[in-house]
């Protein structure tokens, strides 16, 4: 690459130095790798641990893979770059992007809506996590045995009901001495009713709240902290804790699958989780929690992807970015499954049944059915540390995105310089209100909420979400506009593999999520809990409170909207607003020289920057007759390079 170019990829004028692509007023990340560490981290979560394993051997095992990757390809990596490459155009979250079509501005809202949701919920799954990590830390796991005051008669141990002091140094050797399960048509288990009758204490019912469980409700207000404390700077410090919080989990995967893997039974359970049942290629609910499983644990829509691109730097190439961390994810969902069902078989071998019968998903698969395996294994306190610090640490990485999602879009909106100095301040305050609104969350009645708002909150509304997204963005805004925008960031057009998926493909697997979720739709059920009908229209009413944003705000727009008539005011709320483009003014070349809203409608961007270039050219000869000397002493061409 000439100097020049360089110099113009860098938007330094020329004959000036080099300018750093620094968005000093709002911030950016410190380096690239903090950027895609956060971004894994917000990507990688609890559901690659409990809920894919689960997807994948309920769906086909290995067969499962071959429309998960498909899903991958034409709706996962395409949405994710998209996302990206939204929010680090010009520099804004969630509600500022939204200058592209003002009209559409509903869309952001209802991001915000859904990230408030989930960040409530997520916290208080973290909370948990910190308390299982707490009771972790001592010498016998308190789920291990039978005899202690929460547990029934129908409590059944796999190490029976002694608690002698055995040094547990030979798996084998204790196995052998221990008496043998009692048959029952459903085997409760010492974990079960440690998680259901101690640390819940479950109420009978989602309006029984009961009282509030002080154990839960401290962790959760830890929890708060440590979230808070990694954004009391925004990117600038939760950029470095993210070294740790998205790495570490990866060296627990590791020593647990090493572990695992070195367990009687292990094989078995890792057969069950792949063995292909290819038959069930066939079947559209296979490929309907393929799309879905993608599309919720790449984290689209939530307004997170947007929020983290928005603080790079203008030339950075996120279209590596989102192949790299899409393939992480789903790397991580595949490689945790070999993790969980190696001990989940191991478990199975021991108890004399099936992988099916101890497999489970969600929360049952984290804190009854894979603690209860950790029982079974020497230094059990310590294997159980590990795993629930792993967890911790998967939950964070995705929190922070979530509070980072919604600080932004405040302190973007607002835009003042005093609310930018003061971000610290923005983080509190919402990091206070999470807090508050998750308390219901840690009474008796907490874990049928929490299921309900997974289940209702972010479920098709994230789907509508993203569907109107691609529409606004694609067909109103213009994908020939759009096209050239990246092509103007990144120095080179979208391939055109992308750009058919922009276009066509991903909207239309969007839309086929939207069709499997409503016609696979079943009355959310928690073991032998019936949800009630006034608790579903509250969950109903969750998930329209995202969507119902978009009509509102587009309303609204339209009435302030200047013209005559419908049509006038409807034709200048989707126009871009004068202030579209890229936030800072060296980059405001080509068709954003100039701001008013007639300057987006012009021609293509290659033509504009070279005649942009010729009459500058031209003019410095005919009025000066000299030329622009580089830095290095070289003659430098005006015009730049796309």
């Amino acid at each position: 690459m000439s100097s020049s170019n360089t110099f113009l990829l860098n938007g330094a004028v020329p004959g000036e130095p080099v300018k750093k692509d620094e968005n000093s007023r709002r911030g950016n990340w410190g380096n690239q790798i903090e950027f895609v560490l956060t971004s894994v981290g917000y990507a990688v979560g609890l559901g690659n641990v409990w809920r894919f394993p689960y997807l994948c051997y309920r769906n086909g095992g290995g067969a499962f893979m071959f429309p998960y990757f498909i899903m991958l390809v034409f709706c996962g990596i395409p949405l994710f770059f998209l996302e990206l490459s939204f929010g680090q155009f010009t520099s804004l979250g969630c509600l500022g992007v939204w200058k592209v079509s003002p009209m559409f501005k509903g869309v952001g809202y209802g991001m915000m809506v859904v990230s408030t949701y989930i960040g409530i919920y997520y916290n208080v799954v973290i909370c948990i996590a910190f308390y299982y990590f707490f009771m972790s830390m001592t010498n016998l796991l308190p789920w291990t045995y039978c005899n202690n005051p929460w547990n029934t008669p129908d409590c059944t141990g796999v190490l029976g009901t002694s608690r002698a002091n055995t040094t547990f140094a030979n798996v084998s050797a204790v196995m052998s001495g221990l008496t043998e399960i009692v048959n029952r048509t459903k085997r409760t288990s010492p974990s079960e009713e440690y998680w259901r009758n101690y640390v819940l204490n479950i109420s009978d019912g989602i309006g029984n709240f009961g009282e509030v469980r002080l154990p839960i409700l401290g962790c959760l207000a830890v929890s708060w902290v440590v979230v808070f404390l990694c954004l009391i700077r925004g990117v600038k410090s939760s950029g470095k804790v993210v070294y740790f919080t998205a790495t570490f989990p990866y060296v627990v995967l590791t020593i647990l699958f090493i572990r695992g893997i070195t367990l009687e039974g292990a094989v078995s359970g890792i057969k069950y989780y792949l063995t292909p049942q290819w038959e069930k290629i066939l079947d559209a609910k296979v490929w309907g929690d393929a799309a879905s499983q993608i599309f919720y644990s790449l984290g689209c829509a939530w307004g997170g992807l947007i929020t983290m691109a928005s603080y790079n730097k203008f030339h950075n190439n996120c279209f590596r970015d989102s192949i790299i961390i899409s393939v992480t994810n789903c790397g991580t969902s595949v490689y945790a499954g070999f993790v969980i069902f190696s001990i989940l078989g191991f478990m199975a071998h021991h108890l004399g049944v099936d992988v099916s019968e101890v497999a489970d998903h969600g929360p049952g698969l984290a804190f009854v059915a894979y603690p209860e395996a950790l029982t079974l294994l020497p230094i059990s306190p310590l294997w159980s540390l590990l795993f629930f610090f792993m967890l911790i640490l998967l939950g964070l990485g995705t929190q922070f995105c979530l509070l980072e999602t919604l600080v932004t879009a405040v302190v973007d909106e607002i835009g003042t310089d005093w609310i930018i100095k003061n971000k610290t301040y923005v983080t509190l305050g919402v990091a206070i209100i999470g807090f508050l609104l998750g308390v219901p969350l840690t009474t008796q009645a907490g874990i049928y909420w929490l299921l309900l708002m997974d289940n209702y909150a972010a479920s098709f509304s994230l789907v509508v979400i993203s569907c109107i997204m691609c529409i606004c963005i694609m067909y109103v805004y213009g994908h020939k506009n759009y096209f050239k925008d990246v092509e103007m960031m990144l120095g080179f057009p979208p391939p055109i593999f992308f750009r058919i998926c922009w276009r066509f493909v991903s909207p239309f697997i969007i839309t086929f999520i939207l069709i499997f979720t409503v016609i696979q739709y079943k009355p959310i059920t928690y073991n032998d809990y019936v949800y009630p009908s006034w608790s579903l229209v509250i969950g109903f009413a969750m998930a329209l409170s995202s969507v119902i944003c978009i009509p509102i705000y587009a309303l609204f727009k339209i009435a302030v909207s200047e013209g005559s008539t419908f049509l006038e005011r409807l034709k200048n709320s989707v126009k871009p607003d004068p202030d579209w483009g890229p936030a800072l003014q060296e980059h405001r070349k080509g068709r954003y020289a100039t701001t008013g809203p007639e300057s987006v409608e012009v021609c293509p961007l290659k033509e504009d920057l070279k005649d942009e270039g010729k009459e500058k050219l031209k003019e410095t000869e005919d009025e000066i007759g000299l030329t622009i000397p580089g830095s290095n002493g070289s003659t430098l061409n005006p015009s730049p390079s796309a």
